[in-house]
């Protein structure tokens, strides 16, 4: 596949960019200027899959007004002949392949908002972590330009992955965030409260959760005689006679209501 200096640069960028990531809408604005420059094209939006609400949401874009992105919303989505149709391809889709552009000339569609925008040739992506879409581009060009072809499609295909692996780790981070500062809050509240060491904070946070000693002991990386000589100190710190009782009583000190096995 031959890139010109301009692509390069821009393939470059892309892979530092999702390198460095920390925040997934943060990633996808970022992108926006390598990949119209990647792809040689002019107008860039990229949205998130709701699939709980069943709707688009956290819209951004470059090129094209914020009043574009708020009709898509309240009018256009629900007579857009396109979206759907290429998200279910699950792999780059250029517009040409749902409709011919006669066709998709003659919908209420192009003419009342892609052509406003001289959104002409689309090309779609949309990024799948087994069943979840976590985000996808929709990159368009000016009629001047032409089409989107083969090598281009191969260009999305190549970055697809790894943009793919990136928003799929964010959102992994982002999901897990609360639930591992829950569990330091209740560790703290343990220390603090009931005068448990760290360690024993820890194993009685795990215990309360549902896990058993083996459990415990592979996710702390310690052997099990080491967790039940701290689960006796805290079953006797916590005036706990059994690990139900226990349980009760680490979700009255952290006030978290620990519930439901750990894997």
């Amino acid at each position: 596949m031959h890139l010109s200096t301009s692509q390069s640069r821009a393939l470059g960028q892309v892979m530092r960019l999702l390198a460095d990531a920390s925040d997934g809408d943060a990633l996808r604005a970022a992108l926006a200027l390598p990949m119209l420059e990647l792809m040689a094209a002019d107008t860039y939006v990229s949205m998130v899959w709701n699939a709980e609400a069943r709707r688009f949401e956290r819209a951004l874009a470059l090129n094209l007004p914020a009043t574009a992105l708020r009709d898509w919303e309240a009018y256009y989505r629900h007579v857009d002949p396109l979206t759907f149709p290429m998200m279910a391809r699950r792999e780059p889709t250029v517009a040409t392949q749902i409709l011919r552009q006669p066709e998709l000339a003659r919908t209420e569609f192009y003419n009342d908002f892609l052509l406003r925008d001289r959104m002409h040739w689309g090309i779609n992506v949309y990024f799948f972590d087994r069943e979840a879409c976590v985000g996808d581009f929709r990159i368009w060009r000016d009629r001047t330009q032409g089409n989107f072809e083969a090598n281009e499609v191969e260009l999305l295909r190549l970055v697809e992955p790894a943009i793919t692996a990136a928003l799929a780790r964010l959102r992994w981070q982002q999901q897990q965030a609360p639930a591992a500062l829950a569990t330091a809050c209740a560790e703290e509240l343990l220390q603090r409260q009931a005068g448990l060491s760290q360690r024993e904070a820890e194993v009685a946070w795990l215990v309360a959760c549902g896990c058993p000693d083996k459990l415990v002991a592979r996710r702390l990386q310690v052997g099990v005689p080491t967790v039940r000589f701290h689960l006796a100190n805290i079953f006797r710190k916590l005036q706990a006679g059994n690990r139900a009782a226990l349980a009760a009583r680490v979700q009255a000190l952290a006030g978290t209501g620990a519930s439901g096995f750990i894997n």
